[in-house]
């Protein structure tokens, strides 16, 4: 009979900074977080104690916790916390994400520093030098039996769209070189030198494709190359996922792959099974699962204790009150806010035009569980609604820009079987994309989501009511994830930037809040969204 060995590996991706279990909008418990993943994990390593364990990017950016140790706590109490959990833990290693950038290269290196694993992306290279930037492009672990071990090569790679998003100080002197050629060179390269029995590819970007038909999930712009990555480059056996915040378990042309979702909501696991014959490993099988987080699964105290300073000096900061709303400025539904003009979203571009002394702004309600604000605000109010560490750009564009970026946010709506108005398909699935609708100030106009794409402006003004001619220049500000053209917003790209605002959108309102003391629910009902001329 032949030999045979396991091996498991364990993934955690888009992990965003949650370590507890909790839901920063109201301090209550929830099934999510690295400390809830860590049960799992020491559960999991108990029936197999030499398993590999791999974070694949977004990790240290994304929650109060993390807002709070970059802006208030930094070097104080050690390590990131994040990176404090990872060691703890013993990560194998971890793949850098498109969020690992926010806060700057020092900041980044400095995380970078603090690990005790080897970080991983073959495609993000020093511009000067063309070596690896962060770490090495790939590992080898052995693992099993110390006399005959299963030989693992793990390649990391990240998506090359982030130039398209982040502040260009923040990735000053790097190149990230395509995704997909990146797999495609390293793969042939480490079979031939490695001779690795599995071959394992963590890549922080997701699927531009359905993984039943192939169709096309999205606009292929290649910041998600997953589908070609399993279809196109062979000799990969385990391809690790993410970026998306999806939950997947499949096989795609005999590559296993996995997905775990955002936030520590579950935990990606693969079991290989092999068998010797001869002088070499063989794979005889791969499953891929989800150890899901749910109520049953409680937090790893020992991780809890290992931030517990933190986590309460964050808490303290988020119950200060910075200010009080004079009116109301609550948002009951996220979706009825995007079809007309709210006080709310008046008051961010309100916040945008101040900050950059312009006229113009467009800005995005950020995500659906936003609620805005109650009669008195707090950090926990302002972080809620604005948890990326944007910052704002000051772009000159011309009639004919603005009129384009209106029909790419028209975009978002369609009209259902009924007749009624509802969310565009393309925006909630493969993975929720609500920021890239966006609303403005300083115009008027209005959108017939009736008519078909490209030609639902049908009426773009001044202020004043006068048409918005083609040729005229407008200064207009906006956050700098769509003044690179994040979200399809292609007429954005290459267009002059006038001004750059460094403060983050977060910090830019909590000051804007405090200097006021009380803010008033205003709203001039600019726009609106209609459907064959009504509302």
């Amino acid at each position: 009979m032949n030999k045979t060995a396991t091996c498991e590996i364990l993934v955690t991706s888009d992990i965003h900074g949650h370590i507890y279990p909790t839901d920063y909008r109201t301090d209550e418990e929830r099934s999510l977080g690295l400390a809830k993943i860590s049960s799992l994990i020491q559960q999991e390593r108990r029936q197999a104690p030499d398993l590999l364990l791999l974070d694949n990017g977004d990790m240290i950016q994304g929650s109060p916790l993390t807002s709070y140790y970059v802006k208030h706590n930094k070097h104080i109490d050690g390590s990131h916390p994040v990176i404090a959990g990872l060691n703890e833990l013993a990560y194998d290693a971890v793949v850098p994400g498109n969020h690992e950038f926010n806060y700057g290269l020092d900041h980044l290196r400095g995380v970078v520093g603090e690990s005790r694993f080897p970080w991983l992306s073959a495609g993000i290279v020093d511009q000067e030098t063309g070596e690896p930037a962060f770490g090495k492009p790939y590992i080898v672990k052995k693992i099993g039996d110390t006399a005959d071990p299963i030989k693992v090569a793990i390649l990391g790679v990240t998506t090359h769209y982030i130039p398209n998003w982040e502040n260009p100080l923040h990735i000053e002197g790097l190149e990230f070189r395509d995704a997909l050629e990146t797999v495609r060179a390293w793969v042939p390269r480490i079979r031939e030198k490695e001779c690795p029995d599995l071959l394992v590819v963590a890549y922080h970007g997701g699927f531009e494709r359905d993984l039943a038909t192939g169709e096309a999930a999205e606009k292929l712009t290649g910041e998600n190359q997953g589908y070609a990555i399993c279809q196109e480059v062979a000799g990969i056996d385990v391809l690790i996922t993410g970026h998306q915040h999806r939950f997947l378990a499949e096989q795609i042309n005999g590559v296993a792959v996995i997905q775990p979702g955002c936030n520590g909501q579950a935990l990606g696991k693969i079991t290989v099974d092999f068998e010797k014959q001869g002088e070499r490993w063989q794979v005889r099988n791969k499953a891929a699962s989800l150890l899901v987080v749910d109520e049953s699964v409680t937090a790893d105290e020992a991780l809890l204790a290992l931030v517990s300073g933190l986590e309460t000096k964050t808490q303290r900061w988020l119950d200060q009150p910075i200010g009080s709303v004079q009116g109301d400025m609550g948002i009951s539904s996220p979706f009825a806010c995007r079809q007309a003009d709210h006080p709310f979203m008046e008051f961010v571009n309100k916040v945008q035009m101040e900050a950059a002394g312009v006229s113009i702004s467009c800005a995005a309600l950020l995500n659906n569980e936003s609620r805005g604000f109650g009669e008195v605000i707090t950090m926990r109010d302002v972080l809620v609604n604005f948890m990326f560490p944007n910052t704002l750009v000051v772009l000159r564009l011309t009639g004919r820009d603005i009129r384009a970026a209106l029909e790419q946010t028209a975009v978002y709506f369609v009209i259902g079987a009924g007749g009624e108005l509802a969310v565009n398909p393309a925006y909630i699935e493969p993975k929720a994309q609500h920021y890239n609708y966006d609303m403005w100030e300083g115009i008027k106009y209005e959108l017939d989501v009736a008519r078909p794409f490209g030609e639902r402006v049908v009426k773009l003004t001044d202020l004043n009511g006068v048409p918005l001619a083609d040729e005229l220049e407008f200064d207009v500000v906006m956050n700098n994830y769509r003044a690179g053209g994040g979200g399809d917003y292609e007429m954005f790209k290459g267009k002059p930037v006038v001004k750059e605002v460094a403060a983050d959108m977060a910090e830019l309102v909590a000051e804007y809040i405090r200097q006021r003391g009380t803010i008033e629910a205003a709203c001039d009902y600019n726009w609106r969204v209609v459907v064959n001329g009504a509302t």
